[in-house]
């Protein structure tokens, strides 16, 4: 019995290797410098740092307008914005956890592979020939960097714009103790790369929609939709523990890192969260694009 590959598949293999030009390599297709400089280029991705790096000074003009933030019935990290310099680096990174953040990663990994298809240049990507599987691999490794940028310029837009407005100083924390800045620039790095981790879960399910859909925003609004859902049932405390399964349950065990004493529990349950959702999408993604016919 014979077989023949869909339309638009590129040869894979080692009958890919007896019939390709010689001098290919395909290890040498698609390198991530030649993705990124793409991607880089590409007009949201300048909107996306733009809009992250301006936020910092919206908050500022905003706490400038509106006085100094604070109430007598309770203390929160947004209280004490104008402490310090790091004090307003966690607020930004306060601000920005739970939906703000979830729209760049989604837009890096979801709009990736889609655009691409949306474009009608997939399929002569693949034709170049690119493996299929690097082809994703170089993609969501670009994404997740990408993503990550974005996580980390948003607090480390806020603490210079916060250590020049309200001056350097030790990060006062909700609990009335404080931590030594030398001591508060790794806690805040520990919760940034917790942050990074955490979104992981979001940018997986967009990478995943950007494989099976060639509309980039359906890949986008379709993790945004799915976090913005997970966060409401988390909200409703009728559901006891299973809320321990959502994603959104750990995002702002951060807080954790945080603290006089540094607590690892909640972020390591968090991380394995995310990592093991992230793990299965992604397979879902190799698997199905693999067998996709391309036809865009």
């Amino acid at each position: 019995m014979s077989s023949t590959a869909p339309s638009g598949t590129a040869p894979a293999g080692p009958a890919a290797d007896a019939t390709a030009a010689p001098g290919y390599r395909a290890r040498r297709t698609l390198p991530l410098r030649v993705e990124a400089v793409r991607q880089l280029r590409r007009r949201r991705t300048m909107v996306v740092a733009g809009v992250l790096a301006l936020l910092p000074f919206i908050v500022l003009v905003a706490f400038k307008i509106g006085g100094t933030p604070g109430r007598p019935d309770r203390t929160t990290f947004i209280d004490l914005a104008t402490a310090s310099g790091p004090n307003f680096a966690a607020t930004t990174l306060f601000m920005g956890t739970g939906f703000l953040l979830v729209i760049p990663v989604a837009l890096f990994c979801g709009d990736t592979v889609a655009s691409e298809a949306s474009w009608s240049s997939l399929r002569y990507l693949l034709a170049a020939p690119v493996p299929r599987a690097r082809l994703l691999a170089r993609k969501f490794t670009v994404g997740v960097a990408f993503s990550a940028a974005a996580v980390l310029l948003l607090p480390l837009v806020g603490l210079a714009v916060g250590t020049a407005a309200y001056g350097w100083g030790d990060l006062k924390l909700p609990t009335g103790a404080s931590l030594p800045a030398a001591e508060a620039l790794p806690r805040l790095g520990i919760a940034v790369g917790f942050v990074i981790l955490g979104e992981l879960v979001i940018g997986a399910l967009a990478f995943w929609l950007s494989t099976v859909t060639d509309a980039p925003l359906g890949a986008v609004g379709g993790a945004v939709f799915l976090a913005i859902i997970t966060s409401v049932l988390d909200s409703i405390t009728a559901l006891g523990g299973l809320r321990e399964w959502l994603p959104a349950h750990w995002q702002y065990a951060w807080a954790d890192a945080l603290q006089p004493q540094l607590e690892w529990g909640g972020m390591i349950q968090g991380v394995s969260l995310s990592l093991s959702y992230s793990a299965v999408l992604l397979a879902l993604a190799f698997r199905g694009f693999a067998r996709k016919d391309i036809v865009s």
